[in-house]
């Protein structure tokens, strides 16, 4: 009975989250057919571009990009005959979403007029087309759509779809290191005798917190047999404890002191990333069974070679909230480079597009891909040498939701 009642709420709670993300999907589905015009594949012509036809005049538009840019080359026939390209005017609108126009003007080149404009990627745009021949005029309009969707803004909240606008950032690079907590190594104080004699009292225990100045040890001397105090000579605590009451102090270590509240992070780090390690690089430290990470910086450098080939690399820790001790394991990010680039986007909006890596901007309703340029890479951050203009906002959080509905739709180009 207790396995049905703790199923239950479970059970439950799967079916409400698979009826929110049908609902979800479907609404999805919806907007982008809204958005999406059925169109027949557009009639081709000899040279693969797309034939737009008025009153018996044709041109064959295409994009042509072997061995150059993509460019546009434009065909013409009049009465199924061909037109010298001299005799038409012609321009092209390329409409970009944002109300971005390209606009594109056309020479003579041997049989066809060719564009004096690459068309960058995305080939994502309405296509508005003005031609003139023999004192008629020609226009022709349609959509060459691709990497496109559109989805409400109520569905984008409801599925978590977060945006940024891209600028500039600073990249930090790091390498990453293991170690453990050790104390400062000015933090320990061994505890001796000046005069070997019998121990008559040890007012601390181990473990114990005590203050510069208390008194750890009391001593008849061997000689004199007068008694004398040994006293602390730091804070911290007692670390070690090699003698008890009636021994003989013997010339040896009876206490150590050790003064936690600063201590040392010891890390590994191999030949390959020791030269790129400076003194005072911060580091970010996380400690195995404390949620908050550390800040710390480097402060010295072991002066051998351990057996597996690395140098130890010593980072100090401010332990005044007691949270760490000695003999805890630890991961460490050093920073070895920090930079400004004007432009870069966050790594977790990336995503594959045909042959490129995109992110999704983001114009009202509508997301569309950027094909990007990338450059050096460091933590969450990717610098961008082209394919997007600061200042676009772009999708950071869940964009596999965008890609999807976009590859669902199977929207096509003309090339």
């Amino acid at each position: 009975m207790k396995k049905k009642s703790l199923l239950r709420p479970v059970t439950f709670g799967l079916v409400l989250w698979t009826v929110v993300m049908l609902l979800v999907t479907t609404s999805i589905s919806a907007v982008a057919a809204k958005n999406t015009v059925e169109e027949a594949e557009p009639e081709k012509g000899p040279h693969g571009g797309r034939l737009l036809k008025q009153e018996g005049f044709v041109i064959e538009l295409s994009i042509f990009e072997k061995g150059v840019p993509p460019e546009f080359r434009v065909w013409i026939t009049n009465n199924e005959k061909a037109v010298p390209p001299e005799a038409v005017s012609l321009t092209v609108e390329l409409i970009r979403l944002g109300d971005v126009v390209d606009v594109i003007n056309f020479k003579p080149q041997g049989d066809f007029l060719r564009g004096d404009l690459e068309i960058y990627e995305p080939h994502s745009f309405v296509v508005r087309i003005n031609a003139s021949y023999q004192d008629k005029s020609y226009q022709w309009k349609y959509d060459n759509f691709e990497g496109r969707t559109s989805i409400e803004a109520q569905v984008a909240k409801a599925m978590n779809i977060q945006t940024e606008v891209a600028g500039q950032a600073t990249l930090s690079e790091v390498i990453h290191v293991f170690g453990r907590i050790e104390p400062a190594q000015n933090a320990q104080r061994q505890i001796m005798a000046r005069f070997d004699g019998q121990i008559k009292s040890m007012p601390v225990s181990l473990g114990q917190p005590v203050k510069t100045g208390d008194v750890l040890v009391r001593v008849e001397s061997n000689e004199s047999l007068k008694p004398y105090s040994i006293t602390s000579p730091i804070d911290g605590v007692v670390a070690i404890k090699n003698a008890n009451v009636g021994e003989q102090t013997a010339g040896r270590v009876l206490l150590s002191v050790t003064n936690l509240q600063d201590l040392t992070a010891e890390f590994s780090v191999f030949s390959s990333d020791r030269g790129k390690v400076l003194l005072g690089a911060p580091v970010t430290i996380s400690v195995n069974g404390v949620e908050k990470n550390l800040i710390g910086e480097v402060v010295s450098f072991g002066s051998t070679v351990q057996s597996n080939q690395s140098t130890i690399v010593r980072v100090s820790i401010d332990n005044t909230s007691g949270r760490y001790l000695p003999g805890q394991y630890a991961t460490g990010s050093i920073e070895v480079d920090r930079y400004s680039v004007p432009l870069a986007v966050k790594r977790a909006g990336l995503q594959a597009f045909r042959d490129f890596t995109v992110v999704y901007a983001k114009v009202g309703e509508q997301y569309e891909v950027r094909m990007l340029e990338l450059g050096r890479e460091a933590g969450e951050w990717v610098e961008v040498l082209g394919g997007l203009d600061v200042g676009t906002e772009y999708v950071t959080q869940n964009s596999f939701i965008i890609k999807a509905d976009i590859e669902k739709s199977g929207a096509s180009h003309d090339h």
